[in-house]
């Protein structure tokens, strides 16, 4: 076992053996934690993974990627995005961002918006990392046409009718645009119920708003933007679901991010969107979201790598 360690398997791997007795004969228990400089290889630098009963390689640059990114190695709103450069920043709104960020505009801080940009980690070799090309780009979709979110709001409770209340073509823009768009299309589909008897009474969505504002700022912030694919929402008759696009990262489970766990996939996301949009990134979304709505279902679906959030309708 220590030659197979050292020998077969980059970067190596540690094992802690015990001898116990089982019936008077001795039995050999080895131990092996989890690796901290995943994914390992065998001598020949191939990665395997399990796969049923049996093993298979990893030869997609799409599955390394999110392997890495489980070990937390890599995240994807660092990789530059090839062909973009600083031109393909908003200016205007990249300003009033840092306005919001450090209570100073950019002449006030004396410098150039491609050294701002660098020294967020959001421009490298000339080109804008993913991260700020979603928070800031004039148009992410020319790069990235995948990011999008789509919207039906169907009749009934089953995505195969072809019955449609509303739907319109994948919406796109930056994280705040995407934002705005889709929780105007979902409060619209959404009835309004009075609060009291009164005439004049005020009336509230059928669904808190803030539930539905936290869910859907934790699928901008927090899906998989390694996985080619957008946010899907769709409104039945009886919930709304809001799906993203990859399983929950590490060691996250249903039961930690509900106490306030969180472990941030994008961190350039994670660390700037509380100035953009209304983000707080301290794991305290989750919590909130269950607290207007304790009925809300989440689903960690792992075999097709999609975390699903369920609002039931009144």
């Amino acid at each position: 076992m220590a030659n197979a360690r050292s020998n077969n398997i980059k970067a190596p791997i540690y094992i802690y053996t015990e001898t116990v007795k089982v019936e008077e004969q001795n039995l050999i228990v080895a131990h092996i934690s989890e690796g901290t400089s995943k994914p390992h290889m065998d001598n020949n630098g191939i990665i395997w993974v399990k796969n049923g009963s049996d093993k298979r390689k990893v030869v997609a640059k799409e599955e390394i990627a999110r392997l890495l990114q489980s070990s937390g190695n890599l995240f994807a709103d660092e990789t530059t995005v090839t062909g973009t450069t600083v031109n393909d920043i908003d200016e205007e709104y990249f300003q009033k961002f840092i306005l919001a960020k450090t209570k100073k505009t950019i002449d006030e801080l004396g410098q150039s918006t491609s050294t701002i940009l660098s020294n967020l980690g959001m421009l490298k070799d000339g080109k804008i990392s993913l991260g700020g090309l979603l928070l800031f780009g004039k148009n992410p979709q020319q790069f990235r046409p995948t990011f999008t979110v789509q919207c039906v709001s169907v009749v009934g409770n089953n995505i195969s009718t072809n019955e449609f209340r509303d739907k319109e073509e994948p919406f796109t823009g930056n994280l705040k645009e995407l934002y705005d768009k889709t929780l105007s299309f979902i409060t619209r589909n959404l009835k309004k119920l009075q609060k009291s008897d009164g005439f004049n009474s005020q009336s509230e969505l059928e669904i808190p708003i803030e539930t539905i504002e936290e869910l859907l700022v934790n699928a901008l912030i927090h899906r998989d933007y390694f996985i080619s694919s957008s946010i899907k929402v769709f409104i039945f008759d009886n919930r709304i679901e809001i799906i993203s696009p990859g399983k929950l990262p590490n060691t996250l489970t249903i039961d930690n991010i509900k106490i306030g766990t969180s472990i941030p996939r994008n961190p350039i996301l994670f660390t700037n969107a509380r100035y953009v949009l209304p983000f707080v990134g301290v794991g305290s979304g989750i919590p909130r979201a269950f607290e207007n709505s304790p009925d809300l279902e989440l689903i960690n679906d792992t075999d097709r790598e999609l975390f699903i959030s369920v609002i039931k309708r009144p």
